[in-house]
């Protein structure tokens, strides 16, 4: 994620931050805690029962309106307080499509009127829930929707991507640029003839599509079409359980935003497809008048020790999950969208923030709806956290994590440089002295005997149990895409060159142990002219021009095929570090940029039975030893093919710069210790 999209706001609240944290009236670990799960609005045709948790109101009050902004409340009635912290109120008769909103006194004034955190559907920009059926907002045969079968965690390629890029330039020949109903559509193409869209994705063959922040937040004006509609990533939340609504086609009625969202998830386990979230529980993109902050001011968030906000977060404000009623809510939440939408995954930002305890109430959740649901998330935070180190859920603290993986930067700046010095150089480009570091990527940051841990970039120990604990990347939709940075850290290169760097690190991140993670172009040189936080550029600068896969046919066919070998030979997804341990051996070289392993005794159902892998990162042509036996190059320098390119015998295999070498053979081979 990125935070300096609201750092004004972060500086405007610092000021009202220790107010809020020196008037509570008792200590928030007295609050009651509720134990019921019918928070938040429970509709009948017969009646409305909303119920809101706010211990420390004196009153607290539903607000009725007729639209979903404007107007004056129809009607304005007394909740009754009904035990743990909880206020209620019943409501005769129907209100479908009515919207409301809730006031709480505290200290003697009253709260502006806010949704509660447990809202479903919401009017334009969000300031007022409604009342649907969400039986009305089922999709045709949405009974029937099922996820795509997956057998295992280390099956999984990922591909990350906002809304808005997939569809909002005029070459992806989309109906609905821009918009969840993008991904319903089949047969688009480019003006080149190029398949776009979603059959792009499932052509490519990643199998989860990460999407960038989908649940309503604050920075765009839902009122404005998508020409005039500002841009933003979207990691500033204000209703958790409410799609956004500027990718919808109707902003105004909840029930469209929801309807569409549905028809988008449907329509991708058609094709074969798992859907990912990106979920921002660890802040809010307001603080002092948040709806969080409205009805129980000071409870979701840490305070610092002078009374004020903490800010592990940067963005003004961290969440405090450890508390009873944050945790309830985070579970409550992410088991809510994976029921109702039948969501496959959460990629949780910024996850070093909530605590250990959360993020294995969440798996445990999860678990109970359905186990092959994916959980990750980044192992850091942006800034420190008053809650200890040992109790947060960082990469460090991996290993105490119930099958929850999280981001390698040791492999990404290994491969490419460091992520704050764009041009800094990377194994792909030539830099020594990285060879351990990348080495623990290639592993999928387990133990493995012949990486040596005192000299990886950052980690100094393994930090996950198992393979499917790490993902592994180069870029991501923070900072450069991959193609940019090239051109700040070995722009001196020729084009060719940084191709190759290209697609070197594409196959070293498709080959190595653990759960591979493509940024949405990286098929296709994507680029965003330069711009490294483009979280609030416009369309102009992230969205994806189609005319690139044409353009970059080449990559695009390697990435493809990297893929289908990767699903092809269980030898690329070992399923655990024991496995990695027997079956992966590193051959030792004497230059600094050259890696090779061997990959043996994969029999079992793999038409593979022996592989070598060797990566080049020298500027130079490298002469590498080969057992004689005979070879078949499955991957070199121009191409991949999963049924091999040619065959040699030799005891000495010249690897050209910049080039990864795949190939294999049924012969047997001594493993190099």
């Amino acid at each position: 994620m990125k935070y300096v999209y609201i750092a004004a706001l972060s500086l405007a609240v610092q000021s009202l931050a220790g107010q809020t944290a020196r008037n509570a009236s008792m200590n928030y670990n007295d609050y009651p805690v509720y134990s019921g799960k019918d928070l938040g609005l429970n509709y009948t045709s017969d009646s409305s029962t909303f119920k809101v948790w706010s211990p420390s109101a004196k009153s607290m009050r539903l607000l009725l309106y007729q639209a979903g902004e404007g107007g004056e409340p129809q009607s304005i009635i007394e909740m009754d307080p009904s035990g743990q912290g909880v206020w209620k109120a019943v409501v005769k008769g129907d209100l479908k499509r009515r919207f409301y909103a809730f006031q709480t006194q505290i200290r003697g004034k009253w709260s502006n009127p806010v949704p509660d955190p447990y809202a479903k559907a919401v009017g334009v920009n969000g300031m007022r829930a409604q009342v649907l059926d969400l039986e009305d907002t089922h999709p045709a045969n949405w009974y029937m929707d099922r996820r795509p079968e997956l057998k295992s965690y280390n099956d999984i390629v990922l591909y990350e991507l906002h809304v808005r890029d997939l569809s909002s330039h005029p070459s992806s020949g989309s109906r609905y640029p821009g918009k969840y109903l993008a991904f319903t559509e089949k047969g688009t193409l480019s003006p080149d003839g190029q398949i776009t869209g979603l059959d792009h994705i499932r052509q490519l063959g990643a199998t989860h599509v990460h999407l960038l922040p989908v649940f309503d937040f604050r920075s765009i004006d839902e009122r404005l079409p998508l020409e005039k509609a500002p841009y933003n990533w979207g990691y500033d939340p204000q209703n958790y359980n409410v799609p956004e609504g500027s990718y919808a086609t109707d902003p105004f009625d909840g029930a469209v935003r929801i309807r569409e969202f549905k028809q988008m998830v449907q329509a991708m386990h058609t094709s074969g497809l798992r859907v990912v979230m990106d979920v921002v529980y660890n802040h809010t993109g307001w603080t002092e008048e948040s709806l969080f902050n409205q009805l129980v001011p000071g409870y979701y968030y840490r305070q610092d020790d002078k009374g004020g906000f903490s800010n592990a977060s940067a963005c003004g404000n961290e969440i405090a999950s450890e508390r009873a009623m944050v945790r309830k809510f985070i579970v409550e939440s992410v088991v809510y969208w994976a029921k109702e939408y039948h969501v496959d995954g959460f990629r949780f930002d910024l996850m070093g923030i909530h605590d250990l305890e959360t993020m294995n109430a969440v798996r445990k959740a999860l678990d109970q709806v359905d186990p092959s649901i994916f959980i990750y998330g980044e192992g850091w935070t942006a800034s420190g956290s008053p809650l200890p180190d040992s109790l947060r859920a960082l990469k460090a603290n991996t290993l105490k994590l119930d099958r929850i993986a999280a981001f390698s930067d040791e492999f990404r700046d290994g491969l490419r440089g460091h992520v704050f010095s764009p041009t800094d150089t990377g194994f792909i480009s030539g830099k020594p002295g990285l060879k351990q570091s990348v080495q623990f990527g290639i592993v999928g940051a387990v133990f493995h005997p012949q990486v040596d841990y005192s000299q990886v970039n950052y980690a100094k120990a393994p930090w996950a149990n198992e393979p499917a604990q790490a993902i592994n990347y180069v870029s991501c939709h923070d900072n450069h895409t991959l193609w940019d940075r090239l051109a700040l850290s070995a722009g001196k290169k020729s084009r060719g060159l940084r191709f190759r760097m290209q697609k070197l690190a594409m196959a070293m991140v498709l080959s190595s142990q653990g759960v591979p993670f493509l940024h949405a172009g990286s098929e296709m040189l994507r680029t965003k002219q330069g711009v490294e936080n483009s979280f609030e550029s416009p369309d102009s600068i992230n969205q994806i021009n189609w005319a690139w896969k044409e353009t970059n046919a080449e990559l695009f066919d390697y990435v493809q095929a990297l893929i289908t070998i990767r699903k092809l030979h269980p030898a690329f997804r070992m399923p655990s570090a024991a496995m990695i341990r027997e079956r992966l051996t590193f051959v030792e070289h004497e230059n600094e940029n050259v890696i090779s392993y061997i990959l043996t005794d994969h029999a079992n159902g793999d038409s593979w039975k022996n592989i070598m892998v060797i990566f080049n990162g020298s500027p130079e042509y490298q002469g590498v030893a080969v057992p004689p036996v005979n070879w078949t190059i499955a991957v070199n320098v121009d191409a991949a093919h999963p049924e091999g390119l040619g065959t040699f015998r030799a005891f000495n295999l010249l690897v050209p710069a910049y080039s990864a070498i795949v190939m294999f053979t049924q012969e047997d081979i001594l493993r190099r210790e």
